[in-house]
């Protein structure tokens, strides 16, 4: 504007004030530092119990267990075909340890395709058990005589479950129990007929078989564990029975896990734009918060260390009616010792607040650092949008023990690195380029271990989009 032109309003008026875009130039603002949507709770990274791990790695010793075979198997369905992976017919206890590809791919071949509605008896109890089924999807009830006579759901299997797999060793075996098709079940079967006659062609499974048999018997205990011999009960001079405790000659071992990247920022950013707030430092705190969601949900879902992934087959359960009710939150809890916590999506959360409104109960909750969280028998159970919803609108909730002196799940990591800024997580100066761009490389060291079987337990399929 010229020396003497004079300053009117949106009304053609003479202004008589200084405006207030002019006056924000001279002002300071009160503002808030950047914010992030990402930022969450995490739970889990605050209730693991951390062990600092020296050398990156951390070996898992526990006392010589068996096999017996009892993996999850695997299905690839292209269109409305479903196939199992020939590999994956080594989670068959028959099967176990035999890696004979071309003959496992002849059996896969044999398998056939079946459908059942709900309700419908897949086999009945007392017959002669001729086939052994594998569940591609839906789920399935075991169902036994109760005490009083009466039937009593024994277990129920999800996907990737197997039954029946004793036909494939004992002609003369029988079923024990019923099986029923809870929901719609696609299946795959292989008979006995069908097996027999790809082991009459097939040398090494012959072998492979012959070689089962034969092994002796191993005394072990319920957690297929090699038994310790003890006496008890006895008087006088009883011989007093010799022992050890054997250990796995080949225990797992958990290297850190790395979650790392490169924060840019241009120097002059860096040096003229730091009041009130350092541009640097924000940059920074951000990243590091992006590196930690990051690092939560590789402990949930990575499938080499994730939760998810590490629970053992038979501390998987599934939903009774297949939303998340009171009555399978306790068979979780019945299932292991000293259970800490549960972790379960927020919307899991909510699905099991409905049927715990539906039965008139109302559950207690707890404070912890200002939160009000729910608990069920006294166990807290914590949200984490980290656990997966799929498009069918089904979750997992997970129960676990914490602590290397209970036997639980712990997390690892490596104290004292350089440039740390906090345990096993560091940011290191990079330098600058050509084009004036200051460069951090930020990095994160983690894992999480489980050191027995039973300190990690999973509720899957669990239904959330039900509402009545």
């Amino acid at each position: 504007m010229s020396v003497g032109e004079e300053v009117r309003t949106e009304q053609g008026k003479p202004q008589q004030s200084l405006g207030t875009a002019a006056a924000r130039n001279l002002a300071t603002t009160t503002k808030s530092v950047p914010q992030m949507q990402e930022i969450t709770s995490r739970w889990l990274l605050r209730s693991l119990p951390w062990v600092d791990v020296q050398g990156g790695t951390y070996r898992v010793n526990r006392r010589l267990t068996f096999a017996v075979g009892d993996g999850r198997i695997t299905f690839v369905k292209t269109g409305d075909q479903v196939e199992v992976i020939p590999a994956e017919l080594g989670e068959l206890p028959a099967l176990r340890s035999y890696e004979d590809l071309e003959t496992l791919s002849e059996l896969a071949r044999r398998c056939r395709r079946r459908d059942y509605a709900p309700g419908e008896v897949v086999a009945s109890f007392g017959s002669r058990t001729e086939e052994v089924h594998l569940l591609a999807h839906g789920r399935v009830e075991k169902v036994g005589t109760g005490p009083y006579g009466d039937d009593a759901v024994l277990e129920v299997l999800g996907d990737g479950s197997y039954f029946g797999e004793q036909a494939l060793l004992d002609p003369e075996a029988i079923w024990e129990y019923t099986a029923r098709a809870d929901t719609a079940c696609t299946m795959l079967t292989l008979s006995r007929q069908d097996f027999e006659q790809v082991a009459e062609r097939s040398d090494s499974l012959r072998e492979h078989l012959e070689e089962l048999r034969t092994l002796p018997d191993q005394d072990t205990n319920k957690y297929g564990e090699k038994a310790v011999e003890l006496a008890s009960g006895h008087s006088g001079e009883a011989d007093i029975p010799h022992t050890f405790v054997d250990y796995d000659a080949r225990p797992r071992e958990y290297e850190l896990s790395i979650a790392q990247t490169v924060l840019r920022i241009h120097s002059r950013v860096a040096d003229l734009y730091n009041q009130p707030m350092n541009q640097t430092e924000q940059q920074l705190r951000l990243t590091v918060e992006a590196l930690k969601e990051r690092q939560e949900h590789e402990l949930v879902n990575n499938r080499d260390f994730g939760l998810l992934h590490n629970c053992e087959y038979d501390q998987r359960l599934q939903p009774h009616d297949g939303v998340p009710s009171p009555d399978d939150l306790d068979e979780l809890l019945s299932r292991r010792r000293g259970t800490k916590f549960f972790l379960a999506h927020p919307r899991a959360i909510a699905a099991f607040g409905r049927e715990l409104n539906k039965r008139g109960l109302n559950p207690e909750t707890i404070d912890l650092g200002g939160n009000r969280i729910p608990t069920w028998r006294g166990v807290p159970l914590y949200p984490c949008n980290k656990i997966p919803v799929t498009p069918e609108r089904t979750t997992s909730i997970i129960a676990m023990r914490t602590g290397e002196a209970e036997q639980g799940v712990i997390g690892l990591r490596q104290s004292g690195i350089p440039d740390e800024i906090e345990p096993s997580l560091s940011v290191r100066f990079m330098g600058i380029n050509e084009q004036a761009i200051i460069k951090y490389l930020v990095t994160a060291y983690y894992s999480a271990a489980v050191l027995v079987p039973d300190a990690l337990g999973v509720l899957e399929n669990v239904e959330i989009g039900r509402w009545r």
